[in-house]
């Protein structure tokens, strides 16, 4: 019989790296170009510091630039692999990435309508949870948006919203068991447990 696992799902943007300001909306936003990617200071330590107390580490990441005509579908998956290129050099590796590239407000017919995916629903937490044999109730979802928070307690983990004053108005609405100012805290935080 496998071992059941426990896990942090996080968020990227906003957490692991910084969001770009998109000059035609002078609004805050994910990366859309490998090159605009800039991870977050001092992600490394708080991430290797979780594996190193057993938990698994997933992404779990709305990007939906290409479906409201922001971006390429393919430039969106270069930054994405870009992503984890650079944790890796950092010693980082990730477990698993889920990204939902829908949106039902978008504009590319066949990514814009209500998915399963996107969060707040839990859709990949479940398949993580069927997949990799995780625990839910024994993990962690962190996040910058109150959606991200939303995901997690409705797939019954523990939720840390980081105080991203980027991401501000995308906060407000949740209940997270915890609130950070850094990655680093949320680390702290779950580490007591």
């Amino acid at each position: 019989m496998s071992k059941i696992e426990k896990g942090i799902f996080l968020d990227r943007d906003g957490v692991l790296n910084q969001l770009v300001r998109n000059p035609l909306t002078d609004a805050y936003e994910s990366p859309h170009r490998p090159e605009d990617l800039v991870l977050c200071d001092d992600i490394e330590n708080p991430l290797k510091r979780l594996r190193d107390a057993g938990y698994k580490l997933f992404i779990i990441s709305n990007q939906p630039s290409f479906a409201k005509g922001k971006a390429a579908l393919e430039s969106i998956m270069k930054t994405a692999d870009r992503f984890l290129n650079e944790l890796m050099q950092k010693g980082v590796s990730i477990d698993r990435a889920f990204y939902c590239y829908h949106h039902p407000e978008g504009i590319i017919p066949e990514y814009s309508y209500a998915c399963s995916c996107r969060k707040p629903e839990p859709f990949f937490l479940f398949q993580a949870q069927s997949e990799c044999k995780i625990n839910l109730n024994e993990s962690w979802v962190i996040g910058d948006r109150d959606v991200d928070i939303e995901c997690g307690r409705r797939a019954g983990c523990k939720t840390v919203l980081i105080k991203n004053p980027l991401s501000v108005q995308y906060q407000g609405s949740s209940n997270p068991d915890y609130c950070a100012q850094s990655l680093s805290e949320a680390a702290d935080y779950i580490l007591k447990f």
